[in-house]
């Protein structure tokens, strides 16, 4: 007999424990708690609405706040339905009906370090939770050379029915719009192709980033991105922080977005470079790894952010709250970002086709590694 909002237990010590997994698929606690409410969806304890939070957390034994999480979780998969304030949501019953085999969707990460990322744990672990098949290619893009030809190669030989893509180049992306399997374009070179995709709005924040180094008395501003992100031109991003720049009157060229082998030791050789003749006064890091590199690189030739120059990070870190002074950095966060791929594949999943590409908000957070120009 399934049990209703009327007969309450003792929490989660009178119910089945929740299943554990070893500790590369650790969950949250937000993460086991919509695992059970997910199984108890598929074993039909509740057929039409969900019971209120209140009710859930006592009957869990969880905060509201935890409960809260979990049911938004359930909502980004399509499993709830969110009817308005003081409604109870709706259970789609369709989206509980798994297909006979678990979609197999792929993950061709940017470069090996981007496995590690959090963000990217945490998109494995919501994946397999709502239960699909996720698989790691044996090669990530950078290791493929961002060479289309070797990409199509190891697609082909990879069995999976998805595809998401990390901070692809645009040629790449064309490839994948082409292909049978549906892909989704994580971060990249995406915003003009006919693809699923998601990305912080980098554009409206970094014309914040460039007005404020502006107003600090800064005029040669520079940015630093991976190669991938410069082939066929600077990138719509790039493009916006040219625009307020040239709106300001600063003339804008190869000097802002410089050209390096997408390497350490390239990485490294063109610091040198840069800061031989006409060094800039501030630069704009598109990663946080390259932000740590540069500063130490730059904090060894005796200069140091923001006495010298000026440092700003384009993604957040969780490394940057041990740091002093502390890091300048675009914020943004991966919630949003993971909710929309996991819409995605629900979509796949029942068949449905899905282009759709969404802006994340970003904003920029102004730290200690930026200040006036100096001199």
């Amino acid at each position: 007999m399934n049990r209703g909002p009327g007969s309450m237990g003792n929490g989660l010590a009178d119910q089945p424990p929740i299943e554990l997994v070893d500790f590369m698929d650790f969950l949250s606690i937000t993460g086991q708690v919509a695992a059970r409410l997910r199984r108890d969806l598929r074993e039909g304890r509740w057929s039409h609405s969900m019971p209120g939070i209140s009710w859930l957390a006592d009957d869990l034994g969880v905060s509201r706040k935890t409960v809260q999480l979990a049911l938004e979780q359930l909502e980004s998969e399509g499993i709830l339905e969110n009817q308005g304030r003081g409604r109870s949501r709706r259970i789609v019953a369709s989206a509980l009906r798994r297909p006979p085999t678990a979609l197999r969707i792929a993950i061709l990460d940017y470069d090996p370090p981007s496995r590690l990322e959090p963000y990217m744990i945490d998109l494995q672990h919501r994946l397999k939770e709502s239960g699909y098949r996720v698989i790691d290619p044996p090669k990530t893009l950078t290791e493929l050379g961002m060479n289309v030809g070797r990409v199509s190669r190891m697609v082909r030989q990879t069995e999976a029915d998805a595809w998401i893509v990390g901070s692809a180049g645009k040629s790449v992306l064309e490839w994948f719009v082409g292909q049978e399997a549906s892909a989704f374009a994580l971060f990249g070179r995406r915003r003009s192709l006919p693809i699923a995709g998601v990305g912080p709005d980098h554009e409206q924040a970094g014309r914040e980033v460039v007005r404020r180094l502006i107003e600090l008395g800064h005029r040669r501003i520079v940015t630093l991105v991976r190669a991938s992100q410069r082939v066929g031109g600077p990138s719509l991003v790039e493009r916006a922080k040219f625009a307020e720049m040239e709106r300001h009157g600063l003339s804008t060229g190869a000097y802002n977005l410089p050209e390096w082998e997408d390497n350490a030791d390239g990485f490294h050789r063109m610091l040198d470079e840069l800061f031989r003749i006409t060094p800039p006064t501030a630069l704009i890091i598109d990663e946080p790894f390259l932000f740590h590199a540069a500063k130490e690189h730059l904090a060894q030739r005796g200069i140091l952010a923001p006495r010298n120059v000026s440092l700003i990070c384009s993604d957040p870190d969780p490394t940057f709250v041990w740091c002093r002074p502390t890091v300048a950095h675009i914020r943004w966060d991966h919630g949003p970002v993971i909710r929309r791929i996991l819409r995605w594949a629900s979509n796949i999943a029942e068949g449905k086709a899905d282009r759709r590409q969404t802006l994340t908000p970003a904003e920029f957070v102004e730290g200690g590694t930026v200040g006036p120009v100096p001199g």
